[in-house]
Order: C-alpha cells, then sequence, then structure tokens
C-alpha cells in the first residue's frame, strides 16, 4: 500500500527532506543501510529542466545498469552529465523529447524487493513513495511520483483510488463514522450528519492543499482520536437517556469535528505532493475517492446490522452501549499513544 511506502521512505530517506541539489545531483549523505539485509535500495530523480534528468543511485551495491535505453520512456535518451550540466558518481542523465509525465515509468533491472525513490522537480517540490519488485526489476511509476504533464483521465484516477484507500484504511476515520451511525437516528437525520461532515472535511480539505491553512500532523492526529473519545461517550450516556446538544443537533457537531478530520485527510494527501497545475484534478478526486470509500463503508454497517438482526434477532440498539465503551478504549489508546508527539517525543 501507498501508507506502507511512505513509512519506507521516511525510514530510508530520514525524517526530513534531502535538501535540493544546486543543479548537482550526486546523492547527499544519507544514514546507511545494508541492501544485502533490507533488499531495498534508494535512487534520486533530479529534473534539471523541462526536458533533462538526473538519475542517482545512493546504494553503490547494486547491480550496474548497463542498458539504459531499457530503463527509459521511448522517447528519452541517456546523455553525458556534463551535457546536463551535472556530476554524478553513480547514476546517469537523460534527455526526453517532452516532460516526464502520469504514464511514463523507469524499470530498474534489479531483483530487490523495492526501491524507495525522491523526486526534486525543477520548480522545487519534492515527492517519495516506496516501488516494489517483481523479482526481476522494480518499476518506478512517475504517477506515483507526481509527475506534471500526464492525462487528466490517470491523474483523477490515481487520486480516486488514493483517497478511497486512506478512508477504508484510515481506521480513526472510519470509527468515527461508525460512531455517527450508532448516535444518530432516523433516516434523513443519518442523511443530513453524514453530508455535513462530508461538507466540513471537504472545506478544510482543499483550505488545507491550496496553503491558507498550515497542517501539523500531531496535533491533528491527537485531536482526530479525541473527537473519537468524545463520540464514544456521547453514544454511552445516550442510552442512558442523558441527551446533550450532540444528541439534539448531530449534523452541527459532525460539521465541527469534520473540519479537524480534514485536515487529516489532507496531511496525508500532502505526503504524496502535487504540483500546481494538478491541485484542481487531485484534490476533487481524492475527495471522490474518499466519499466513495465512506459511502462503501455505511452502506456495508447498515447491510451488517440488517442481517445480523434477522439471523440472531438481535437489534443493534441492544449492543450500542458496548460498541460505545469498546470505540471510546481504542481512542483513549490512540490518543494517548500520539500525545508524545506534541512534544516530539
Amino acid at each position: 500500500m501507498k501508507a506502507a511506502g511512505l513509512v519506507v521512505a521516511v525510514a530510508l530517506f530520514g525524517t526530513s527532506a534531502a535538501p535540493a541539489p544546486s543543479r548537482v545531483a550526486a546523492p547527499v549523505p544519507l544514514p546507511a543501510h545494508d541492501v544485502d539485509v533490507t533488499s531495498v535500495a534508494r535512487v534520486y530523480l533530479d529534473q534539471i529542466d523541462d526536458t533533462r534528468y538526473v538519475f542517482s543511485i545512493v546504494d553503490t551495491q547494486v547491480s550496474p545498469i548497463l542498458d539504459l535505453r531499457a530503463v527509459l520512456p521511448e522517447r528519452c535518451t541517456p546523455i553525458r552529465s556534463e551535457d546536463a550540466g551535472v556530476l554524478v558518481s553513480a547514476g546517469f542523465a537523460f534527455e526526453c523529447a517532452s516532460e516526464l509525465n502520469f504514464d511514463d515509468s523507469l524499470e530498474l533491472p534489479w531483483s530487490l524487493a523495492g526501491v524507495v525513490a525522491l523526486v526534486r522537480w525543477s520548480d522545487g517540490t519534492e515527492a517519495s513513495a516506496y516501488f516494489r519488485g517483481d523479482g526481476r526489476s522494480v518499476p518506478v511509476r512517475l504517477a506515483d511520483l507526481r509527475a506534471g504533464g500526464g492525462t487528466t483521465g490517470r491523474l483523477a484516477g490515481t487520486y480516486f483510488i488514493l483517497g478511497g484507500e486512506h478512508i477504508l484504511f484510515g481506521i480513526d476515520h472510519l470509527l468515527f463514522v461508525l460512531g455517527l451511525l450508532l448516535l444518530v437516528g432516523g433516516f434523513w437525520s443519518l442523511v443530513k450528519t453524514i453530508t455535513s461532515f462530508t461538507l466540513a472535511h471537504s472545506i478544510t480539505l482543499g483550505l488545507a492543499v491550496l496553503g491558507y491553512v498550515p497542517v501539523d500532523r500531531a496535533p491533528v492526529e491527537a485531536a482526530i482520536a479525541l473527537s473519537i473519545v468524545l463520540l464514544a461517550r456521547e453514544i454511552v450516556v445516550g442510552r442512558q437517556g442523558r441527551k446533550s446538544l450532540v444528541h439534539r443537533y448531530p449534523w452541527l457537531v459532525a460539521f465541527v469535528f469534520g473540519l479537524l478530520h480534514g485536515l487529516g485527510f489532507a496531511g496525508a494527501l500532502g505526503e504524496i505532493g502535487l504540483r500546481a497545475s494538478d491541485v484542481p484534478v487531485a484534490l476533487l478526486f481524492f475527495n471522490l475517492g474518499v466519499e466513495a470509500g465512506q459511502l462503501a463503508f455505511v452502506v456495508a454497517l447498515i447491510a451488517l446490522a440488517k442481517i445480523a438482526g434477522r439471523v440472531r434477532g438481535m437489534a443493534v440498539q441492544r449492543v450500542e452501549p458496548a460498541l460505545g465503551y469498546a470505540l471510546g478504549a481504542f481512542a483513549t489508546f490512540w490518543f494517548l499513544d500520539r500525545l508524545p508527539a506534541l512534544w516530539g517525543a
């Protein structure tokens, strides 16, 4: 999964992005690791100008690349590093008839588990991703490294899938949606509440990605966990007959917490990287992917509840308190686990 790739990228490249070279694309010093042990190599791709690039290999233990034309897209050809105005100690320079785009990939002839690639674009932006090998080669897909100039359909599809993966594999966001389902009674009230949550996180997601709202992952992630704790409490006390503002206006609470969850989505999207020209389409389809995943989760839960009621004669309302306590316990653990990150621990 992409999330796993980002974790590997952070582990191998370090917690901070490497500084962009002053047109000398030799790899900067990095924490050592043994390719023979990890079976993961590290590489850089630097865009020198619109059509010239330098590919640098950090780990020199890997096999040398002898056939560069088999690595590059058809419209690209190797050139001397001097012609690109750089010095390359391990790697090569190449030139393309047009800028690399979403449909391109570099086929590295290594029988490794994978490669962590960091790309540094000529506009000053950077992105990294982990690419799995198939035992014979490692395809480095430019679609996963935010290359510009690709087809709109490919760009839209990439970010739609990314949005769906983020919600379906983001357990904290899913548990918040589960809490809303347990809290809200009635179909139209549920529709209003989910719509409110959707609208809110769409607002903050857009504002954060466009740079109007800064995103600090540590406090956002801790606050998201706390929002689930508060929601779980309302589920439990609601079954005890103690109603509050949350029960009377669940759509309002969903909107407030949705603003917070949108910042969480923005943090994930920001890790992938966006060019200015990609922002409108990528932002739209990432959000649509999030909504598709969220809708699939809601439909699955409703269907499961109906099946459970028919098979075992068990109404969901009877287990709501237990679900509320379980929800609160998980969220409390996450909140306490995320607290040290606030102080950089």
